[in-house]
């Protein structure tokens, strides 16, 4: 075969691997966003939650689907959990064994484990999944992960929904430090502190999906 040809082969099926990766991830993404969650879901979730109103349990489901949202666009890498609500409606989807299998194989590709809600801490690992996770939330809803005027859905939900246990954050703390001066009476956490090195010394999974070219540092803007 003339060696023309073979380039010229090999850059089409180089053409039709990124056509196909690329129609793989877009109809992950649709099955997220759309699939039907397991009948008795939202129930079970108000069993711990009495509270919570039919259209509460959407926003929390509404919560689940942005944090695997983040998992998948983040190249199915290491997400963690912000929110105790949303943690106990995934725990639940989860106790709803072959409906979630299905769901993860075809929003994945393979299973997604759980792990428990957490905050910013001494533990970089986790403190990667979080800032991972703040950083595909607010790319989803169009916020500046590095100055956020407002928090994505998924970070807001526990103190908008009273959650006793749960996860209080304020985009910027400004001048007030976990004082509870959010007005809940609890300890607000600050989605400003994601991009910051002040925590554990480093600002391991902010951005890392772009290559670390936004990664580092707080301020500025899209």
């Amino acid at each position: 075969m003339h060696p023309l040809l073979i380039v010229l082969a090999v850059a089409l099926l180089g053409v039709a691997l990124v056509f196909h990766l690329r129609y793989v991830a877009l109809r992950r993404e649709a099955h997220i966003r759309h699939a039907e969650l397991p009948k008795g879901l939202f129930e079970k979730l108000r069993a711990r939650h009495p509270q919570l109103s039919p259209k509460d349990c959407q926003l929390v489901a509404n919560g689940l689907r942005q944090f695997f949202l983040a998992h998948l666009k983040s190249g199915r890498k290491f997400v963690a959990m912000p929110s105790q609500v949303v943690d106990d409606l995934w725990h639940e989807f989860i106790l709803c064994t072959k409906n979630y299998d299905s769901f993860c194989r075809q929003g994945f590709g393979r299973f997604l484990h759980h792990t428990p809600a957490v905050v910013l801490t001494d533990d970089r690992l986790k403190n990667a999944g979080l800032r991972r996770c703040w950083w595909f939330a607010c790319r989803e809803e169009n916020i500046d992960p590095r100055a956020p005027s407002r928090l994505p859905l998924l970070f807001a939900l526990d103190a908008k929904l009273a959650i006793a246990g749960g996860f209080s954050y304020v985009p910027d703390c400004g001048g007030v430090r976990r004082a509870g001066s959010d007005g809940s009476g609890s300890t607000p956490y600050c989605g400003s502190d994601f991009c910051s090195d002040g925590v554990d010394g480093g600002t391991d999974g902010f951005g890392d999906a772009d290559g670390g070219s936004d990664g580092g540092g707080c301020g500025g803007g899209d």
